[in-house]
């Protein structure tokens, strides 16, 4: 009876929310330093052009904060089913999503973006029944391709997640369901699909992070996102260091709100045992 109580009580422990002790010495001295930067920076370096670029900046960060939630849960959606069929078939659609994720994984993102932006672009401009047609006013844009680029490059990456999470859900869970009864949709999004899920949310905190580091590139087909904005200061301010170093900013203030919320949803969802 006690080791049943120590293992409830371990298990239980092992289940509380994880807090972060600020005050430990190596965080206190990382915390004093970014202090002094930011001190420094305010200073000694010219903010006069901020006030005047405020507004645009705001929006280009809406825009990639736009960028970034779209293409992610698009992509997390085509994830799901081509980790899935890569993992339950049949084998032509396993083949065409293998190779779908292995093109994608084996380029760069940049060369997608242009393939896409100036390869599908033009082709659309060829056919007068599409420049008719009430889509074109928003296939002239350069979000539109950006968007998709964006989407497949996170679906890619993702599908392979959940494949392996897939995979790795106990097949004794999935008998016990059907012993118990449960239709095979049933098993699916109560039992297989949360399980992989929770396995593949550590590893889709890391992609999250990337896909808004990747964001960026959008800037070179003409998408003004923050990084958009930021060279647009930089050319007609003439100054190198402080548009960047803000931009650096923005994107640290972004990483961290992102990586805090997945943590919140993995302790808000404990593994089970």
């Amino acid at each position: 009876m006690s080791n049943d109580m120590a293992t409830t009580t371990a298990v239980t422990a092992d289940d509380l929310p994880r807090r972060i002790n600020w005050f430990m010495p190596h965080r206190i001295v990382l915390m004093l330093l970014f202090v002094g930067a930011v001190v420094l920076a305010a200073t000694t370096m010219r903010w006069d052009w901020l006030p005047q670029y405020q507004g645009q900046l705001v929006a280009g960060v809406g825009r990639t904060l736009l960028l970034l939630f779209s293409s992610a849960a698009v992509g997390m959606v085509l994830a799901l089913l081509l980790g899935l069929v890569r993992v339950t078939g049949p084998w032509p659609l396993a083949w065409l999503a293998t190779g779908f994720c292995s093109v994608i994984r084996g380029t760069p993102l940049l060369l997608q973006l242009w393939l896409i932006y100036y390869g599908l672009g033009s082709l659309f401009a060829q056919y007068p029944e599409i420049r008719s047609s009430f889509l074109w006013p928003y296939l002239r844009q350069a979000w539109p391709y950006g968007f998709l680029t964006l989407t497949l490059s996170f679906a890619a990456y993702e599908g392979e997640v959940m494949r392996g999470a897939f995979k790795g859900v106990p097949r004794g869970e999935l008998e016990a369901a059907k012993a118990y009864g449960m239709s095979r949709w049933t098993a699916f999004h109560r039992i297989w699909l949360p399980r992989a899920l929770h396995r593949a949310l550590p590893t889709l905190s890391g992609e999250t992070v990337l896909q808004l580091k990747a964001t960026p590139l959008v800037a070179t087909i003409t998408v003004m996102d923050v990084y958009g904005v930021i060279n647009k200061v930089r050319s007609a301010t003439y100054l190198v260091y402080e548009p960047l170093l803000l931009l650096a900013l923005v994107y640290l203030v972004l990483t961290g709100l992102l990586v805090l919320g997945f943590r919140y949803l993995e302790d808000l969802v404990p593994a089970k045992r």
